[in-house]
């Protein structure tokens, strides 16, 4: 890379008096000792910089306001900072900063640069991704653990799985463990991590966040979806299809009408749903898709979603009767 050639120290006092009196105003640099930096990198291992290949960093700006180099060290060293850990894009600026602790009197920090995200087609994550905005995957119903889990995760040793809490996840984290190519952070794998998630919430965890939401659903409700929901809030969708009223489609009217007639008596409970499919394979000779895909399309109106054994009791008999009808309740 070019490296400034410190022109600027060569100036005679003429010359400076004389872009002075064009206007010209200064900025300030560190001169760097052209040396070699080492350190002992968390990620990198040994490590080293040859400081006469970089140039003497702007630490002031002409207009007298500072670049983050210098404050930050100074912010630092103040603060008794013990470890930086930062994208492996700040390799370079270490070797500066390192200088500036040793100039102010100072131990320079344990540094460590692991490898950057990048999107699944391999581009940077940039601003301009704004749906990978830790603000849209909030708004999108992410679970903050799976966001969280497959950042620090992905492009390591470990597995990405589902985490507790960022206690877990920091005890997971090995340093040495962190790959050094570039690491993939891939929606899909996050929509598959957040389900993890979600399917292993308890109903104590999610039911504040389900009444926040205005799901207003019992234990019996949650346990009978989480295991259909890729995120939290598309509970919503199936209380809608408990509560309805939803379009039935019935596919084939003579096999509803028998469903109907064979529909177990009284209040349905977790037993029902064996007892009449088990009625209705014996009487029609169905079984499998043939069977239960015209239950699912009557009772759901849709052709996919949770078991419906746990899901009968909560749409009641009285609505499963008119569903097999076709009205829309």
């Amino acid at each position: 890379p070019p490296v400034y050639d410190r022109a600027a120290l060569a100036l005679s006092d003429e010359e400076r008096a004389r872009l002075e009196a064009e206007g010209r105003k200064p900025h300030w640099r560190f001169r760097l000792e052209e040396k070699t930096i080492l350190w002992n990198d968390l990620v990198r291992g040994e490590s080293r910089i040859d400081c006469a290949s970089l140039s003497d960093p702007v630490l002031i700006r002409a207009d007298g306001t500072y670049l983050y180099t210098l404050p930050s060290v100074a912010d630092d060293a103040d603060l008794g900072v013990t470890h930086i850990i930062r994208g492996e894009d700040h390799v370079t600026n270490t070797a500066v900063q390192i200088q500036l602790f040793e100039t102010l009197g100072h131990e320079a920090p344990v540094f460590g640069h692991h490898n950057l995200l990048t999107t699944a087609s391999g581009e940077g994550l940039s601003k301009r991704l704004g749906h990978l905005s830790l603000s849209a995957l909030r708004e999108s119903g992410f679970e903050p653990m799976a966001v969280a889990a497959l950042a620090v995760l992905v492009g390591t040793s470990e597995s990405v799985r589902p985490v507790a809490d960022l206690d877990a996840l920091a005890a997971l984290l090995d340093f040495s463990g962190i790959s050094r190519a570039p690491a993939k952070f891939d929606e899909h794998e996050l929509e598959a991590l957040n389900a993890r998630i979600v399917h292993e919430l308890s109903f104590e965890q999610a039911a504040p966040r389900l009444e926040a939401l205005g799901i207003d659903a019992g234990r019996a409700f949650w346990e009978a979806v989480r295991g259909n929901l890729a995120r939290l809030p598309e509970a919503a969708q199936w209380l809608d299809v408990v509560t309805g009223p939803i379009t039935p489609v019935i596919e084939d009217e003579a096999f509803c009408e028998t469903a109907a007639r064979l529909l177990p008596e009284g209040p349905l409970d977790a037993q029902s749903w064996s007892l009449w499919t088990g009625a209705l394979k014996q009487e029609t000779g169905r079984k499998g898709r043939a069977l239960f895909m015209p239950l699912r399309l009557a009772l759901t109106g849709r052709d996919h979603g949770p078991e419906l054994a746990p899901l009968l009791p909560l749409i009641g008999r009285e609505t499963v009767l008119a569903r097999l009808a076709g009205k829309s309740v």
